[in-house]
């Protein structure tokens, strides 16, 4: 089977180096190929140059270019109109996430138990680092409406690290249309208006602060809702 891992990057020069270099090294029982699709999302950094050498010297890397930056979801988009895999998987560029326990989050696809899986970071008992109290309650609270609209049972909705069977990611790819956190809740929409069998594991998280160069604030946290109701509701 061939992996497709989607990494969508938005001046992250600091990490993207070692992140690739990660995921370069993963590997999973079942995967014999896999390609790393950057999609850099205008980086107005050093990010760019970066992706770029790796694509020149390494062939499972692809690198590809958003002249304006158009958010998570846009990247994400992107990232799946190019993927050639079996199953997809998306990384984010910021060392948050470990690729090493890909091997966790793929299995239940590569066994034929699942079509999508989402890896959790409040379940299982791998390290967390301790950081915003109300993150953790924002997140709880939008997994909670979430689940209310799409009636699934996830502990995580907001989590990156959400894996797609070729045929899962095919039957929504081109309907997406968030552009910065809001693909989070429609990809859960549309992992729940197919039918798939959704299942969840536990991930570990080594979180970051704002000052090492977290993104999502409060006013994506408001977008959150907005996308709940009206990718489950209006859409």
């Amino acid at each position: 089977m061939k992996l497709s891992i989607i990494i969508p990057v938005y001046n992250e020069e600091k990490t993207l180096k070692e992140t690739l270099e990660q995921v370069l090294a993963s590997s999973v029982p079942g995967i014999g190929q896999k390609e790393i699709i950057v999609v850099d999302d205008g980086s107005t950094d050093g990010s760019k140059e970066i992706a770029e050498n790796f694509s020149n010297k390494n062939s499972e890397v692809r690198h590809l270019v958003h002249e304006k930056n158009s958010g998570k979801g846009g990247a994400v988009k992107t990232g799946l109109h190019a993927m050639t895999g079996d199953i997809v998987i998306i990384q984010d560029a910021d060392l948050e996430y470990d690729p090493r326990e890909y091997v966790k989050v793929l299995s239940p696809i590569i066994s034929g138990r699942a079509d999508i899986v989402y890896g959790s970071r409040f379940k299982g008992n791998g390290p967390h680092r301790v950081l915003y109290s109300i993150h953790a309650l924002a997140n709880k609270f939008l997994t909670l409406l979430s689940n209310f609209f799409t009636g699934l049972n996830l502990s995580d909705m907001e989590t990156c690290y959400k894996a797609f069977s070729r045929e899962a990611a095919d039957s929504f790819k081109s309907k997406l249309r968030s552009k910065r956190f809001g693909i989070e809740p429609e990809l859960t929409a549309y992992a729940a208006r197919g039918k798939w069998r959704v299942y969840e594991v536990g991930i570990s998280y080594y979180g970051r602060t704002y000052e090492e160069g977290k993104k999502i604030d409060w006013k994506d946290g408001l977008a959150a809702v907005w996308h709940i109701i009206y990718f489950n509701l209006l859409k």
